[in-house]
């Protein structure tokens, strides 16, 4: 139904549309489907006592600050702690290179609102998150895209996208969302280098990098472009490459609780943007996740979503292995949440999800993460979030659903 606002929006919210994932989170809701559609994390793992302590603590202890406005920038202990954190994955900052966000989506939209004018170009790997492609696309974004393989962005092809002078490039390096991957040390190096050459700023997305189950940790693109320019000294890190990370895997999502680690000039512009959207982070999550989160909790709290998830994504790699028929192939992701499918090109996967539900199972399909279109036969599983139980059940449910999209298009052989 159009009514009178409908001719009042402004022409941003045009290309604007519902995020894909939060649609089919509502079709999901249906207590016997088994959902492999979100990005949540195991609602076991939440950290419930602790946060009742960490409250009672805040409360208790500084209930008049917990309560009341403070700085854009964020609570200055939780900015003390994350540069002590970051520094020992080489990320090595000061306080003023930090700012506190309302999780990572409000970080990628103040990154978008301060970079992006109508008709500017960003550079993305294909398929890339939908949350960012969500974000950039409110401020008329237009995309060009690199694809990625089991080593993440192909750079070899960086470098025609590059020549169309992208505003910046917008990467997950660890264990990418949606496609599980993680960018090579090598290719990062190529990486930097060439962002460096066509004088072209990254921002580095890392919401997975401390959920890594097997292999070496690589070192941050932050790092790599502090190594390559020297730009890390007495005045803070001065560099190539906006970096955002989150407490929503690690702690808990309902804590909206992310943060942008830049040169101290951009933190200051990103502040101004955040003071026009919602003046701060709330104080009293902050001060709570600080209680929570030192004092070595935290370290130990991950290690423990680590051994979990690795087990959920060992069995659900296991159970497609026995389950689905030849021509569907995945990735075999290292850490993080997510792997990425892809079937036979007969297949389109928003069809195969009608049959899903028919069989009370669920994913994302994979178009909504091409920004510039594709990806029809692929798909993104979740696996953090459901049991061993459902992931066994679910898998199978789903490869049922796939031999029967497959049989409708197997070709028929008459006799003669």
């Amino acid at each position: 139904m159009t009514t009178p606002w409908a001719q009042r929006y402004a022409l941003r919210t045009h290309n604007m549309g519902s995020s894909a994932i939060r649609e089919l989170l509502k079709l999901t809701q249906q207590p016997d489907l088994i959902s492999f559609a979100g990005g949540l994390p195991a609602p076991e793992l939440f950290p419930i006592e602790e946060m009742k302590a960490a409250c009672d603590v805040v409360l208790s202890e500084a209930g008049a600050q917990a309560l009341q406005y403070s700085t854009t920038e964020g609570y200055a202990p939780l900015r003390e702690m994350l540069v002590r954190h970051m520094a020992r994955y080489g990320i090595k900052v000061e306080l003023d290179n930090i700012v506190i966000t309302s999780g990572s989506q409000q970080a990628l939209d103040l990154i978008g609102k301060m970079l992006i004018n109508a008709g500017d170009t960003i550079l993305t790997e294909t398929p890339s998150y939908l949350g960012a492609l969500q974000a950039f696309t409110a401020y008329q974004a237009q995309y060009v895209t690199v694809p990625i393989d089991d080593d993440g962005l192909q750079v070899a092809q960086l470098e025609a996208a590059l020549r169309t002078g992208p505003k910046f490039m917008y990467i997950l390096p660890n264990f990418q969302n949606p496609a599980g991957v993680t960018l090579s040390l090598t290719r990062r190096y190529d990486l930097i280098a060439l962002a460096e050459e066509y004088g072209i700023p990254i921002v580095e997305d890392d919401p997975y990098g401390q959920l890594r189950f097997e292999g070496e940790h690589l070192k941050p693109l932050v790092v790599l472009d502090s190594e390559y320019e020297g730009c890390t000294g007495a005045g803070g890190y001065t560099g190539n490459v906006i970096y955002t990370s989150t407490f929503s895997k690690t702690l808990a999502p309902g804590l909206r609780l992310g943060w942008i680690v830049a040169p101290k000039d951009v933190v200051s512009k990103i502040v101004q943007m955040k003071q026009g959207t919602d003046l701060q982070t709330s104080t009293f999550d902050q001060m709570v996740a600080y209680e929570v989160a030192h004092g070595g909790f935290l370290d130990q709290h991950v290690r423990r979503i680590r051994e979990v998830y690795r087990g959920r994504r060992d069995l659900m790699l296991k159970t497609m292995e026995e389950s689905f028929p030849a021509g569907v192939s995945w990735t075999r992701p290292q850490g993080g949440l997510f792997l990425w499918v892809t079937t036979p090109e007969s297949i389109n996967t928003v069809d195969l999800l009608k049959d899903a539900i028919q069989q009370k199972v669920a994913f994302v399909p994979g178009h909504s993460f091409h920004p510039t279109g594709g990806g029809h036969n692929t798909m993104r599983l979740n696996f953090s979030n459901a049991t061993e139980e459902q992931i066994v059940e679910g898998i199978r449910r789903l490869s049922v659903a796939i031999k029967q999209r497959l049989a409708q298009h197997a070709p028929v052989f008459s006799v003669n």
